[in-house]
C-alpha cells in the first residue's frame, strides 16, 4: 500500500484534517511527523469536552450527551465537522474511553474512529469502526487507537483515490 504522503499528493492533490478526543493529538503528531506533511495536512483539533465538540465540530449536543460523546455516530459527526472546519478533502476522528469508567458501566477501554471524505457535488461520505483495548493502560490505549485510525485513513484514502482518474 502507498504511504499517506503519496496518496494525498498524487494528482489531483488532496488534503487531510483530524478531530481528536481520546487520542489527544497523537494522530496529529503521527501525521505531522511525515516529511512534507505541510503539503497535505490542513490541521487538527483536540476537542475533549462536549462543549468543544459542539462549538468547533458541530456535534449534536443531545445525541452526544446521551452517549457521553462516545459512539460511532459521534466520531462520524466529528470527522464531518473537521472536513467543514478545515475545508479538507478527508478527515479522521477519534473518541472513546482510554481507561475503564466503572461509574458509567465501562469495564474495558474502547474507542471509535471515523474517516470522512468530501463527495462530488457536496456532502460527505463516512466510514467508522470500533477498537477494543482490553487490559491496556491509558497511554497504550491512546496509541493503539491513533495507530488504528491511521491505518484506516490509509486504507480509505487508497480506496477512494483508486476510483479517481490520475491527471
Amino acid at each position: 500500500m502507498a504511504d499517506l504522503k503519496s496518496l494525498l499528493l498524487r494528482a489531483p492533490a488532496r488534503t487531510l484534517s483530524v478531530a481528536e478526543s481520546l487520542t489527544c493529538g497523537r494522530l496529529q503528531a503521527k501525521i505531522g511527523a511525515i516529511s512534507g506533511a505541510s503539503g497535505f495536512f490542513a490541521g487538527g483539533i483536540t476537542a475533549y469536552t462536549l462543549d468543544q465538540k459542539v462549538r468547533h465540530l458541530g456535534v449534536d449536543r443531545e445525541k452526544a450527551a446521551s452517549v457521553n460523546c462516545v459512539s460511532a455516530g459521534i466520531a462520524e459527526q466529528m470527522a464531518r465537522g473537521a472536513v467543514a472546519m478545515f475545508g479538507s478533502d478527508f478527515s479522521a476522528a477519534t473518541t472513546g474511553y482510554a481507561e475503564p469508567a466503572p461509574g458509567l458501566g465501562i469495564s474495558e477501554a474502547y474507542a471509535f474512529w471515523a474517516v470522512a471524505w468530501t463527495l462530488p457535488g457536496g456532502g460527505c461520505g463516512v466510514r467508522s469502526g470500533r477498537i477494543d483495548c482490553p487490559g491496556a493502560g491509558r497511554l497504550e490505549v491512546q496509541q493503539q487507537v491513533a495507530d488504528a485510525a491511521y491505518a484506516q485513513i490509509l486504507l480509505i484514502i487508497a480506496e477512494r483515490r483508486s476510483g479517481e482518474p490520475a491527471r
